[in-house]
């Protein structure tokens, strides 16, 4: 125990700083905690920049970078986010080169098999040129950025994270292709597509439709005779999940002085469902009529998984032609969301198809040929050798149709199958076009911005300081003339894309009468588009968006404190809708006390609440009672779950989904969902009911966990992982917490901004903006989150000054 503490203070005392000090968030704080430091400000010399560069951190941890040119600041940027997240970045670069496999042994193969598979394989000056007219430029600035500070650890690999040490293992050389991976983008439905495909041959297309919620229009499901659907599973997308899945360390991928025992580990392991479609995003603009200070506004908080370090990255970057601040992906140059000094912008997905999954017939001559049209067409291959820890390294032969990667050949049924992706075209990583958007003046130009957006599909909404607000709707969308892009097809010419929607006439609207326009990734297309051929059918349940659109209708002005409490709303409208029909049921014992107390509850889900605690447990139990009894015996290991929205209008039209006496049945359903809720209260919290409230550790809190987190000893978790904290909330509320009891996504990064005064924004970034356990800023924001407080996001140079805790002046060698 005491050699581990030696070697944790190692680092520590290098940066000068106690071990495992928590920076809370109040500025004096933070400024007492630099206040050990002789002098907080620093010159240092930095090769590769061609002029003075000076880096002002906040007390929250955000990097102001004030830069003589756009080399520099991209430079500046890269060496910055890699100094806070150098274990992420070397954990990215294996996932994005299909090298991890080199650290973790053969278990890995697939994953880098699957990488090299969907690798970008086209003109790269091309491709990065598409995110800005002098991308080639920025993102090698970046990169090089990058290297320079990877080139000080190697110089004393001791000040390398302790990540580092764990794994036995060095950090290598970033190139401007590694930027450009599509590994951790929304890509699309895939998954979706192909489990939607074997529902269809088990149960017919009306009785499959009947398990999902699709709109707005009616897809058609049929699947074509020449797919052989009794062929369809899971393995023919193995190579595409392992390289989408997160990197997942062991015990044994560690040094022995680190490694939790094995068994320990396997008890530990979770295993939540994953509900998709209910992690989402929110956003809105406000026009100036209905805000107190008369300006537009801006709110985003996108919902992505709540991970240490978080998975957003923010930054302020200003040179000549460019002064933005905000939160971006850590890996990539530019701001995503945020603003400049001119308008505010941010995201949510926008539902767009970009994948389809092609079956071909092979020649029995020769299974390298595939039947197209008419005639056999040869795939390509190309060949590469993946180093394997362990072993000798592996030599595979990865195989392309004109549709694209082949990640299953079946030469007993002579059957192949591959997956067109529209982000494997140029500008298919995500979010790089938002260094077009960060320097945006007008929404024409942000408009014209969006153009180059590809991926993900998202939202686009902007306010202006010249009162203009708003959306356009982005991502790459192939246009499908006879099929529906929900079912596996014919890779035999017969289904073939259209070419691309152009952006633009994708939904957007400017300025509307009411005053604001939110989007909280359900369906907001209107019912006047025209192009349905190019828009999904799948979107996340309505409620979020909902709530938004209810509490932003309203005729009042709308001041800053309400849109954060907005960002943060528990309210549940299931709850609004479900527990008024309760009220009629007959229900006996502890069942009939928590119905009772549910009948004078506000539906809010918040902390210590023991009707949230109830009413939660009672909506899980309904949804898993409808997949119990709705989802035919022979689909249960294919269908994933009923969509909440789809049980909840069963439940309000009984005569929809029951059988005469429809209403008899329907309450039966719900008595028998209420009682198995109040059970499982009983058996997880005890039989007194008081002690059923939300937001405690064995029922809704979030406790994150670092990559090492579960494979190192209780020495180290207890530093690495974060929480217990109570946590309100789940995926149907505004303030999202997903419907696991540790949440496990959300909102970690939210910004508000006002237009009138940029340096009243508004932001969130649990818990911490660097990845770096040593560091003051690895934690700093995770109480401050948990209770869902805000800091504030400084524009201007003399706020900024005024509560500096560290400034370093980097000079040109």
């Amino acid at each position: 125990m005491a050699s581990i503490e030696i070697e944790k203070r190692k680092r520590f005392h290098h940066l000068g700083i106690p071990w495992r000090i928590t920076v809370v968030l109040a500025i004096f704080s933070a400024a007492v905690l630099f206040s050990c430091r002789s002098d907080p400000s620093e010159k240092k010399t930095l090769t590769g920049l061609q002029e003075p560069v000076e880096v002002i951190r906040d007390p929250w941890g955000i990097n102001h970078i004030y830069a003589e040119n756009e080399h520099d600041l991209f430079f500046a940027q890269g060496y910055a986010a890699a100094r806070d997240r150098l274990f992420q970045f070397e954990v990215w670069r294996r996932q994005a080169t299909g090298t991890v496999a080199e650290i973790l042994g053969e278990r890995e193969l697939k994953r880098d098999i699957g990488t090299r598979l969907f690798k970008f394989r086209g003109d790269l000056e091309e491709e990065m040129n598409y995110y800005h007219d002098r991308g080639s430029e920025i993102i090698t600035a970046y990169t090089d950025g990058v290297n320079a500070y990877i080139d000080e650890m190697l110089r004393d690999t001791s000040l390398l994270p302790v990540e580092f040490k764990m794994l036995n293992i060095l950090p290598q050389k970033w190139t401007p292709d590694i930027v450009i991976s599509r590994h951790q983008g929304l890509l699309g439905n895939i998954g979706a597509e192909l489990e939607i495909g074997m529902a269809v041959h088990l149960l017919g297309e009306e009785a499959a439709r009947d398990l999902y919620w699709f709109h707005p229009k009616t897809p058609v499901l049929e699947i074509d005779p020449a797919v052989d659907a009794s062929l369809l599973g899971d393995h023919i997308l193995d190579l595409y999940f392992a390289y989408r899945k997160p990197v997942r360390f062991l015990p044994q991928d560690l040094k022995p002085e680190y490694r939790k025992n094995e068994t320990v580990f396997r008890s530990e392991l979770e295993t939540s469902p994953v509900d998709s479609l209910s992690i989402g995003s929110n956003n809105w603009v406000l026009s100036g009529d209905k805000t107190q200070d008369g300006h537009t506004l801006m709110a985003n908080d996108p919902h992505r998984t709540i991970a240490v370090p978080s998975l957003r990255y923010m930054a302020h970057l200003v040179a000549p032609g460019w002064n933005v601040i905000g939160g971006g992906e850590p890996e990539i140059p530019g701001i995503s969301i945020g603003h400049n000094e001119y308008g505010a912008w941010g995201l949510t997905v926008f539902s767009t198809d970009g994948e389809d999954l092609y079956v071909y017939d092979l020649n029995p001559d020769n299974l390298n040929e595939y039947k197209y049209k008419d005639g056999w067409e040869t795939m390509e291959t190309i060949r590469e050798s993946i180093p394997v820890k362990g072993r000798a390294s592996e030599e595979v032969d990865l195989k392309y149709t004109r549709h694209g990667p082949v990640t299953f050949v079946d030469s007993l049924n002579l059957k192949a199958y591959a997956v067109r992706s529209a982000w494997l075209e140029p500008g298919g990583s995500p979010y790089l076009a938002s260094l077009r958007m960060d320097q945006a003046r007008t929404w024409e130009e942000f408009r014209e911005a969006c153009e180059y957006s590809h991926i993900p599909g998202e939202n686009m909404i902007w306010a202006d300081k010249e009162g203009h607000i708003g959306w356009q709707a982005v991502g790459i969308a192939p246009i499908r003339r006879n099929f529906s892009g929900l079912v596996p097809v014919p890779g035999d010419g017969r289904y073939e894309w259209d070419g691309y929607l152009p952006i633009r006439e994708k939904p957007h609207e400017a300025d509307p009468e009411r005053g604001y326009i939110a989007t909280a990734n359900q369906n907001v297309t209107p019912d006047t588009y025209e192009h349905w051929d190019a828009i999904g059918y799948e979107w996340s349940d309505p409620y979020r968006g909902d709530r938004i659109g209810e509490v932003l209708d309203s005729d009042r002005k709308f001041s800053m404190e309400e849109m954060k409490a907005l960002q943060v709303d528990y309210l549940s409208l299931p709850a609004s809708t479900l527990v008024p029909i309760l009220s009629g049921l007959r229900l006996k014992g502890m069942a009939a006390k928590a119905r009772d107390r549910l009948l004078s509850w506000d539906f809010r889900l918040l902390p210590e609440s023991v009707e949230a605690g109830i009413y939660v447990a009672f909506e899980k139990e309904l949804r898993k009672k409808a997949d119990e009894e709705f989802i035919p015996v022979k689909a249960k290991e294919i269908v994933g779950g009923i969509q909440l929205k789809k049980v909840i209008d069963w439940m309000v039209y009984p005569e929809t989904r029951f059988t005469a006496p429809a209403g008899e049945k329907r309450d039966e359903f719900l008595i028998g969902a209420l009682t198995a809720a109040v059970e499982s209260l009983r058996q997880t919290l005890g039989d007194d009911m008081n002690s059923w409230h939300y937001g405690q550790e064995k029922y809704k809190h979030t406790y994150i966990v670092h990559p090492l987190g579960r494979a190192v000893n209780k020495q180290w978790s207890d530093s690495l992982n974060l929480g217990p904290m109570p946590r309100g909330g789940n995926g149907y509320t505004p303030g999202s917490t997903g419907n696991n009891n540790r949440q496990s996504s959300g909102a970690s990064f939210r910004m508000i901004v006002s237009t009138g005064d940029w340096d009243k924004a508004v932001g969130t970034n649990g818990p911490g903006q660097s990845g770096d356990p040593a560091s003051p800023f690895y934690d700093n924001l995770f109480r401050p989150w948990a209770e869902d407080k805000y800091f504030p996001v400084y524009f201007s140079r003399g706020k900024i000054d005024s509560v500096a805790v560290k400034r370093v002046r980097y000079l040109p060698d």
